[in-house]
């Protein structure tokens, strides 16, 4: 992803500018692991940073080699998995990705060949996996650079702060996908921004 492209296009959103002026995003490399990360992404639903990052190293501590292969992970108990904190539901999800994992050869496909909603379309398949959780695994793991989360928490209130938007549900949505369309095709750089500008604001 050429930032400086991105950063000279999104430039031309004045209240954007404003922002990526005020806020530095760290650099980071798309690992292409999908399969890990979704379940690392599992864990981590509904829990703070560090309790996932506790869990997650409990669960892989579970395995031999610290990794949780799916043909492994799909035999290993329920109450195995719970042991190291994780919920019934959580539980059964992981074992779900791994199920799909080996059925769909993950680990193997050719990313690069799908186009982002065929990533999403596919993924959603995997019950316990959503469309916000696709949607991160495309930003971070794949580095797909044109992807707006609209109904991410964080990306929607960073634009009511931004652009004193005071619609709310569909109508909120919809408001911020016509407003993230001048952003195209660097609408991954624009909410990393968006979300890390929120967040130090949120800090003073």
């Amino acid at each position: 992803m050429n930032s400086e492209a991105a950063i000279l296009h999104l430039g031309k959103d004045s209240f954007l500018a404003e922002v990526i002026q005020r806020t530095s995003i760290p650099p980071f490399a798309p690992s292409g692991k999908v399969y890990f990360e979704l379940l690392e992404s599992i864990v981590s639903q509904q829990l703070s940073v560090r309790a996932a990052a506790t869990i997650f190293s409990r669960f892989c501590a579970i395995f031999p080699d610290n990794y949780p292969h799916p043909e492994t992970l799909v035999s290993i108990p329920p109450e195995q998995l719970r042991n190291v904190g994780l919920s019934f539901q959580k539980a059964k999800y992981l074992k779900n990705v791994a199920a799909f994992t080996l059925d769909n050869d993950l680990d193997r496909l050719r990313w690069e060949d799908y186009s982002d909603i065929e990533i999403i379309n596919l993924l959603t398949k995997i019950k316990g996996v959503g469309r916000w959780t696709s949607e991160m695994i495309l930003m971070f793991t794949l580095g797909r650079p044109d992807i707006f989360p609209a109904d991410d928490l964080g990306i929607q209130q960073a634009m009511i702060r931004l652009y004193n938007l005071t619609d709310t549900g569909k109508t909120l949505q919809l408001r911020m996908r016509e407003l993230s369309e001048q952003w195209q095709p660097y609408r991954t750089t624009a909410c990393r921004y968006l979300w890390r500008w929120k967040d130090q604001r949120n800090s003073l």
